[in-house]
């Protein structure tokens, strides 16, 4: 499993669910998420992905907690059950 096995998962979990997981690019604003995850009802996360057992970078950190500040949830995903994880507590 690598981060690009744990991204097809979540973007194929979220559409399968009815969401949208929209990648996300910033240009002049590094260390965002890797992509913006929507539901209906207003559901809304975003999402770092990593390969399994990879750590957040300092930057990525400061954004999860400036996001997190501003009421949002951040999930870091680094394997199939954190995808699932994630669907558990926004749809399911």
């Amino acid at each position: 499993m690598n981060e690009v096995s744990v991204e097809k998962r979540l973007k194929k979990k979220v559409n399968e669910n009815g969401g949208l997981a929209l990648k996300l690019v910033s240009p002049g604003f590094a260390g965002v998420p890797d992509r913006l995850v929507l539901f209906h009802g207003s559901k809304v996360a975003f999402v770092e992905l990593k390969a399994p057992t990879k750590k957040l970078r300092a930057l990525q950190r400061k954004r999860k907690r400036q996001l997190e500040a501003l009421g949002f949830k951040v999930y870091k995903i680094d394997s199939y059950e954190a995808v699932d994880q994630l669907l558990e507590e926004m749809v399911l």
